[in-house]
């Protein structure tokens, strides 16, 4: 298992540096690139609204609820604040579009290592990383960090409603001690967190689907494998940047 885990490791480490390479050598359509930055960011708003707007709108709630036992409800915006900015909302929207991106990317050249028209790519003399790889590892990783930050927005005000509208908390104090306690560099850690998750999607999705064997059924596996997988990276991940970041940043 450890032997596996390490294999594939290293060939995800070399498919990442395939597509650095050419992307320092200006390959992949730019056309591709915005198509899917389309696929993956804006038609990502919906599913991580609902997604960051309820985890606002549950962490507030619960967050109020214990912080009354001690008397300190209004304290709930620093506390929301900063989770939201650094954890939840950067580690719920990888893990949503790993779901929804990573396995899209995963089935489609999935599909197209099945039917050998990857093998068509290699007989134009068409470099398969360059065309499909790049852009959709471009796009991700450009688009992630951008989805986090809307999604700080909307968590926010989830987050605001419940304490504020539901709860009766000062709306003041909760904008007074949010604004307080919460400082841009948690933001940029949320951020920094968020650009290396959409790497991670998009690397283990394509990679899943250029070894995908087996038709249809090895489509699905390559799918299921690619969501798996991207999500318990993500977790690991974000446990590596939060040991790393606070020696590198204020955190």
């Amino acid at each position: 298992m450890i032997s596996s885990f390490l294999r594939e490791l290293g060939a995800v480490t070399i498919l990442g540096w395939e597509t650095l390479r050419n992307l320092l050598k200006g390959e992949g359509e730019l056309g591709e690139i915005l198509r899917q930055m389309e696929l993956i960011g804006v038609k990502s708003v919906p599913v991580v609204s609902l997604t960051t707007v309820f985890a606002g709108m549950v962490l507030a709630l619960n967050t109020y609820i214990g912080f009354t036992r001690f008397g300190a409800g209004q304290y709930t915006g620093s506390v929301v604040g900063v989770a939201l900015a650094k954890e939840l909302v950067p580690v719920l929207a990888g893990i949503v579009i790993a779901g929804r991106v990573g396995a899209a990317m995963a089935a489609e050249l999935g599909t197209m290592k099945v039917t050998e028209q990857i093998d068509a790519l290699y007989t134009l003399n068409a470099d398969p990383v360059a065309f499909l790889v790049l852009p959709r590892t471009v796009a991700s990783t450009v688009m992630l960090p951008v989805l986090v930050l809307f999604g700080d927005g909307v968590a926010h005000m989830g987050a605001y409603a419940v304490a504020v509208g539901l709860m009766g908390v000062n709306s003041r104090l909760y904008n007074y001690y949010l604004f307080t306690y919460m400082e841009p560099w948690d933001i940029a850690v949320g951020f920094i967190k968020a650009v290396s998750f959409g790497l991670i999607i998009a690397l283990i999705g394509c990679y899943k689907g250029l070894n995908a064997e087996g038709g249809a059924e090895g489509v699905g596996r390559a799918t299921t494998s690619a969501v798996v997988h991207s999500s318990i990276t993500i977790l690991i991940v974000d446990f590596i940047w939060g040991k790393i970041l606070p020696w590198t940043l204020r955190y």
